[in-house]
């Protein structure tokens, strides 16, 4: 399932869907992508023609989800049956019966659990699941939760020739995660993390921040999924006002005050004055960005003031894994943990963007040492620019 650049437009030239406008536009886009050589793509797009279907979709989200709970599982030292909440997120690809269910019927689980199947909620869903399964924790005391994040190629794959619509096919590849939480306090003794924060921030109120992300079809009735020219403009304002939320409950009080200072001045006396950027590396120890591109790893790494150190976990898994969704944060946070190791205390902030649209944010705190190698990560040579 491994797809270089060049097989990538070796099949895109191949499958003979595109006008020679779309394939320059299609190659310009896979060099400023920030992608490698080992992405993965499913089988039944990288055949020509390609052969899309039902049956391939089910068997690509199969093998990632399967292979996912399978790890988590075998890793955790748990049994099917020890699971009690299952939550499933993936944006564009919703069968019948679901995939929760799907998890449920090849694992065998109990028929008393909790499952939970989100949908069309974009490359965010994985903090989402996540907040949700919090929730249900808090409802359901001395439980485990499941949560599962990926998303599905196969049926999603764009054979049209609207600019706005070919983006997806050059950034998005195969990936998934799984991850299970607790409330048991027998659990707490080998817990790798604790969850601290959930911020959550929605500009769906507002129509050109709504339809920035938007799956619709063309003027021929192909089906994609549109991403406006506003998108990184729209992303930044999400991001300011997830900030917002999020700095109070992790800044040292002397950066709030600057913060706050400086928006008294702004807002209230009306001083022109640049807007203050508080310093999150004061706050955290490591940063999970999503991997939706190369330009969005850099606007937060400007607009947040980073350093590149802060923000090369995510471009290698860029590199290594391409925009792999809702996962791409725990691939991050994977890689972080096998390259570079995370102390006892250390705080990670996983941040992503998603349609609707939304920015959300999840804050963790490192139980112990944690420097696993995931085999994800096995025999990975060292990003180069390409």
């Amino acid at each position: 399932m491994k797809v270089t650049r060049h097989a990538f437009m070796e099949g895109t030239y191949g499958c003979q869907m595109f006008n020679e406008q779309s394939l320059q536009f299609q190659e310009k886009i896979m060099e400023r992508s920030g992608l490698g050589d080992e992405t993965y793509l499913p089988e039944a797009v990288q055949q020509i023609p390609p052969q899309i279907s039902m049956a391939a979709a089910r068997q690509e989200a199969e093998m990632v989800l399967f292979d996912s709970v399978c790890n988590v599982l075998e890793e955790a030292k748990l049994k099917p049956g020890q699971v009690d909440i299952l939550v499933v997120n993936c944006s564009l690809f919703n069968p019948t019966p679901s995939l929760s269910a799907m998890i449920i019927n090849h694992f065998k689980m109990r028929s008393n659990i909790v499952s939970y199947n989100l949908a069309g909620m974009g490359c965010s869903a994985g903090v989402i699941a996540v907040n949700l399964a919090k929730e249900l924790l808090q409802v359901y005391p001395g439980s485990r939760a499941l949560v599962v994040s990926t998303e599905n190629i196969t049926q999603n794959w764009y054979f049209g020739n609207e600019r706005s619509m070919l983006i997806p096919n050059c950034l998005f590849r195969v990936g998934g995660a799984a991850l299970l939480l607790s409330n048991k306090r027998k659990d707490y003794w080998r817990a790798k993390y604790e969850l601290l924060h959930v911020v959550r921030t929605h500009m769906g109120a507002n129509d050109q921040r709504y339809g920035c992300v938007y799956q619709r079809e063309d003027v021929k009735g192909r089906v994609g999924v549109h991403l406006s020219k506003e998108l990184m403009a729209i992303a930044g304002h999400a991001l300011k006002a997830n900030i917002t939320t999020l700095g109070p409950l992790v800044l040292p009080i002397s950066e709030q005050l600057i913060f706050f200072g400086n928006l008294v001045a702004r807002k209230v006396f009306k001083m022109k004055i640049k807007g203050y950027i508080p310093d999150f590396k004061l706050a955290f120890e490591h940063f999970c960005i999503h991997t939706g591109g190369r330009g969005v790893i850099e606007e937060i790494e400007k607009q947040l003031q980073l350093a590149p150190d802060n923000v090369q976990p995510s471009k290698d898994t860029l590199f290594r894994y391409g925009n792999t969704s809702s996962s791409s944060i725990w691939y991050v946070l994977s890689n972080i943990e096998s390259k570079h190791g995370i102390r006892k205390g250390d705080r990670i902030w996983q941040i992503a963007f998603g349609s609707g649209f939304k920015c959300n944010s999840a804050v963790w705190r490192s139980m112990r040492n944690n420097n696993q190698q995931h085999t994800a990560w096995d025999d990975t040579p060292k990003p180069v620019e390409p």
